[in-house]
């Protein structure tokens, strides 16, 4: 749904603002799970707004692929399908590490200043309880916006973007994740290894461990989403 296709979408008003706010982290903290179906009616109930924000919300959701419109049915969460994991990993494969290598030599030239990453990668260090979706979304959130500002200091706006879109989908994939293997620690080392190299501007060797961050990250949400404990049914088809 483009932005253009429903007026919704051009409702400026706080409350659009908070009930979007709201679904999005319900939905990326999967307390909305992938597959689950949506009323206004339930949701205008469940956030404590009227039915007009809430509209407007789906409709800004739908454009960032959070929710479909289903004819008769109306809205659902977005299902995670074996094909959307490969997918979000395989750009992220392809955007992060190019974010990591035109960052290190934008601080090698000094053209950007490494010091917002450590601020953030200090929030990602934080321990979290990984049984906790809000405290799983909380780091998760933070990870994300540590991978979007590396990608802001290569001085490219269209790239943090699109990253920034990938990582909201990956986010929910990762609390999922999270949920069967704590990998939260590790990340924050490989976020110390990615800085050191940063710092020295040493772009092959940023942008070497930055794929291999992303490749594992993949490796666990394949295996806790398509495990036999999965939390939940994840699609084979598209």
């Amino acid at each position: 749904m483009s932005l253009s296709a429903s007026p919704d979408l051009d409702d400026p008003s706080p409350l659009a603002a908070r009930a979007t706010d709201a679904l999005r982290a319900d939905i990326l903290a999967c307390r909305l799970p992938p597959g689950a179906t949506l009323s206004e009616a339930t949701l205008s109930t469940r956030i404590g707004l009227g039915r007009a924000p809430i509209r407007a919300a789906l409709a800004r959701l739908a454009d960032e692929g959070l929710v479909l419109a289903i004819p008769r049915r109306g809205w659902i969460v977005t299902p995670v399908t074996i094909r959307d994991i490969h997918e979000v990993f395989d750009l992220r494969l392809i955007l992060d590490p190019e974010a990591a290598r035109r960052t290190a030599e934008a601080i090698r030239t000094g053209r950007a200043d490494p010091a917002r990453l450590h601020a953030l990668n200090a929030i990602c260090t934080e321990r979290h309880d990984p049984a906790d979706a809000d405290s799983a979304l909380a780091f998760l959130t933070a990870n994300a916006r540590f991978h979007t500002e590396i990608a802001e200091l290569a001085g490219n706006q269209r790239l943090a973007r699109q990253l920034a879109r990938l990582l909201d989908e990956a986010t929910r994939m990762l609390v999922l994740g999270l949920s069967r293997r704590d990998r939260s620690q590790e990340m924050a080392h490989e976020h110390n290894a990615l800085l050191d190299a940063l710092g020295q501007g040493d772009a092959p060797e940023a942008a070497a461990i930055m794929a291999e961050q992303v490749a594992a990250s993949r490796t666990m949400v394949l295996a806790a989403l398509t495990g036999p404990t999965s939390p939940l049914v994840v699609s084979e088809l598209a």
